[in-house]
């Protein structure tokens, strides 16, 4: 079987070096803008204005991406997907009836999978034969936390007989966790096919502390399950949650659908859109920021289905997770690795298949204004942490035991080392590379490059902001209700917060990037997963009084 695992301990010359590479590339942008700017005020300038350019053709696809992808997102909602699954339980009547009927979002390609569904039914399972498992993964998170992600799961349009539904906690989240899923399971435990709880034993050798092992764990437990009750791997997909990831209604019925019309299912794993919009109204300026960022990128992902990585919550079909052995249990980054491990182990034959539904998610928010910020700063060193796959990559292509095509793969690993050395270096060198010239080289103060690029700089800046006004309008577009709790005046505090975009890509998105891939270049591994805090309103408020409680104990 192929090694799909990350080593352990001392790792190979090779594996080190590509390691460490993302950081020199990243360090290496910045120190190059000196000494550019030492030698020639006008090699920086070329250097810079070609970040910048390239930077502004990626905005200009971002801004297309983002609002065909918004647009697809919103159709893709409306349709009435349980529909037309229950069309596939009979695809010759239903093409028949169909077939001219071609008006509606997605209706001729829906037609045109009837035909071929149809024409070799043995092909396809039958919506009736499938079934959804769904692994909600759990450390110390509260009832008020999980409960809603349940109901979501229960709130669908998608027959609940058909969903087995797996709470997976971890026993060193202790208790408290163990009594919160045994309420959910008292609560919930008649409503699906089947409810299980599945604790993840602390300390299992050869697994970091995180994510990937909790799962894989039920995964496997899973497997053992459907094997006692003869339900075939073929026919199952396997979604994982987050504790607060709530889907949208038609997102079962969508992911069956789609399930089902794909022949080759096995080498596939379907991905939706993740709104970080939840809780938006109750968390800060600077998280606001980041996480309407954050939804935007997976809308535009959505649209580039050739670059499209798994991430957060995500579906697999059990047949191929088996083979593969789950998850990985050595990376702190599971959700983004998995495609790797997928790619890797169907030699190139795989791919992510989007899926233009919502899995709405929270945005960071803990107890105090200050712990939310250093919370939303763990949470992008963890993502930036995926910078980790870079070596994982590079020592399975650059090898005479490759077994994926070379130029192909490189694509991949190539766009991978730019994601990762863009989110660095980036910000950075577009906030205050143009004046870099002046303040490292004294001769630049005779040139009219060097005491013209700040100025050039800023005007591309302006126009570039036309990006910007794109986002923020469809931002209002896409928020949730105002809760009554909030004036008016909070609406126009969701406009105004956008000054801090530099700010928030700087201090968050570049130094998160530097952090990890710093670590890297050291070999100072992130081997544990910092779960991001997850507060609600009604959990602030709580804390609050539970504070001013104390207090006046101790002052009587």
């Amino acid at each position: 079987m192929i090694d799909l695992e990350i080593p352990l301990g001392k790792r190979s010359p090779s594996y080190r070096f590509f390691e460490m590479l993302p950081a020199i590339l990243s360090y290496g942008a910045l120190i190059l803008m000196i000494v550019l700017s030492l030698i020639s005020p006008l090699l920086a300038a070329i250097y810079l204005m070609l970040i910048v350019i390239t930077l502004i053709v990626k905005a200009v696809g971002i801004a297309i991406h983002t609002i065909a992808g918004r647009s697809v997102l919103d159709k893709s909602q409306k349709i009435n997907w349980a529909e037309r699954l229950d069309d596939l339980s009979a695809p010759q009547d239903s093409y028949e009836m169909l077939k001219g009927h071609t008006k509606g979002f997605g209706m001729p390609q829906h037609i045109e999978n009837l035909r071929l569904v149809a024409a070799d039914a043995e092909a396809f399972p039958k919506p009736d034969d499938v079934y959804n498992a769904v692994i909600v993964a759990t450390y110390n998170e509260s009832y008020e936390i999980l409960q809603p992600t349940i109901q979501a799961v229960l709130d669908t349009t998608y027959d609940k007989k058909h969903i087995i539904m797996v709470i997976a906690y971890e026993e060193r989240g202790g208790e408290a966790i163990k009594s919160t899923v045994e309420r959910l399971k008292k609560e919930f435990g008649r409503k699906f096919f089947a409810f299980e709880l599945v604790e993840h034993p602390k300390d299992l050798p050869h697994e970091v502390i995180g994510k990937g092992g909790n799962i894989t764990y039920a995964g496997k437990y899973l497997a053992k399950w459907l094997n006692r009750r003869h339900v075939d791997y073929k026919n199952v997909i396997v979604t994982t949650l987050d504790s607060d990831n709530r889907p949208h209604k038609t997102y079962f019925d969508y992911l069956t659908y789609e399930f089902i019309v794909h022949e080759d299912r096995k080498h596939l794993s379907f991905q939706p859109v993740a709104l970080y919009f939840t809780n938006i109204w109750d968390v800060p300026a600077p998280m606001r920021v980041l996480a309407t960022g954050n939804t935007f990128w997976t809308i535009i992902s959505s649209m580039r289905p050739h670059t499209l990585r798994n991430f957060a919550a995500h579906s697999q079909p059990m047949e191929a997770l088996v083979e593969m052995n789950f998850w990985s249990t050595r990376t702190i980054v599971e959700d983004g690795h998995q495609y790797w491990r997928s790619y890797f182990y169907f030699g190139g034959n795989y791919d992510v298949v989007p899926l233009h539904v919502a899995i709405y998610q929270d945005a960071v928010l803990a107890e105090t204004y200050t712990k939310t910020l250093k919370a939303q700063f763990v949470q992008l060193r963890r993502w930036a942490y995926g910078a980790s796959d870079v070596p994982y990559v590079a020592t399975r292509i650059f090898t005479k035991k490759r077994n994926v095509p070379l130029l192909a793969a490189f694509g991949r690993l190539f766009r991978l080392i730019d994601g990762h050395v863009t989110l660095a270096a980036v910000s950075i060198l577009v906030a205050v590379g143009g004046w870099v010239p002046l303040l490292v080289n004294r001769d630049a103060y005779t040139s009219v490059v060097a005491h013209e690029l700040p100025d050039t700089i800023s005007l591309i800046q302006q126009i570039a902001l036309f990006g910007l006004f794109i986002t923020i309008f469809l931002t209002f577009k896409m928020l949730p209700t105002r809760p009554e709790r909030y004036k008016r005046r909070r609406t126009v505090f969701m406009l105004v917060q956008w000054v801090l975009m530099p700010i928030t890509s700087i201090c968050y998105s570049s130094f998160a990037a530097y952090y990890s891939q710093t670590r890297l270049f050291f070999g100072r591994y992130l081997d544990k997963f910092d779960v991001t805090v997850k507060a609600t309103h009604s959990s602030q408020v709580a804390a609050k009084e539970e504070t001013k409680a104390r207090k006046a104990a101790e002052q009587n």
